[in-house]
């Protein structure tokens, strides 16, 4: 059984940084895109960024693009994202996915495996 496990989130303030990390079990990575998802309150879940199996592209929602920064080590099994200069509009449940994606890399369909999530908080 594949489980996907979310680490890193908490609490920083506006324009600050902070990594998560999300190691996945059960199952090598290393055939899976993965995708990170965040979703606030009150919204629905939205496409964060996302890399392919091999590691060859990556994918940013325009609202993170040149601030977040994803990346895979299949090695470990481990895919990170780097948040830097994060506003209050980050805070939300930040939520790893994995899936065999075979056309949209932004659609949550596409990922069959998710973990429970990690809070990320950003004070003003």
């Amino acid at each position: 059984q594949v489980q996907l496990v979310e680490s890193g989130g908490g609490l920083v303030e506006a324009g600050g940084s902070m990594n998560l990390s999300c190691v996945v079990s059960g199952r090598t990575m290393s055939s899976y895109a993965m995708g990170w998802f965040r979703q606030a309150p009150g919204k629905d879940r939205e496409f964060v960024s996302a890399v392919s199996w091999n590691g060859d592209s990556a994918y940013y929602s325009d609202s993170v693009k040149g601030r977040f920064t994803i990346s895979r080590a299949n090695t470990r099994n481990t895919v990170l994202l780097r948040m830097n200069s994060l506003q209050p509009e980050d805070t939300a449940v930040y939520y790893c996915a994995a899936g065999r994606v075979f056309s949209d890399h932004t659609a949550p369909h596409e990922y069959m495996h998710w973990g429970q999530g990690t809070q990320v908080t950003v004070s003003s």
